[in-house]
């Protein structure tokens, strides 16, 4: 783990930049791992891909007797003519990763920012 500075992890997956002294390591991006996948995204894309799962959480089951266990809630990815399919607990821990990076990269900035004295 000597190559990447973790970002966020939760049970379903990990945030986390590759270190500058790689080849073809983009500071910039950040490899998110999670389903069995990896995205490389900037942090407007990770942004995005929050909104698009806010909007997912609005899918309602009703009265379904699976207790949040089938996969019939559609997630769009933050790339284009890419979505999944997912479970209400799957999307919950996809949120919580995406939501915890997003936290974490905006404390970073804080401190590397503005909140510099």
């Amino acid at each position: 783990m000597d190559e990447v500075a973790i970002i966020y992890h939760n049970k379903l997956g990990i945030a986390f930049r590759w270190k500058n002294n790689l080849p073809n390591a983009d500071p910039a991006r950040i490899q998110m791992v999670f389903k069995d996948m990896g995205f490389y995204l900037l942090p407007e894309e990770i942004k995005r891909f929050s909104g698009n799962i806010q909007a997912a959480k609005y899918y309602n089951c009703g009265n379904c007797s699976s207790e949040k266990s089938c996969r019939n809630i559609l997630l769009r990815s933050p790339l284009e003519k890419m979505d999944f399919a997912v479970s209400a607990v799957e999307l919950e821990q996809i949120s919580d990763l995406i939501e915890g990076t997003l936290f974490k990269l905006n404390l970073e900035n804080y401190l590397n920012g503005c909140g510099r004295n």
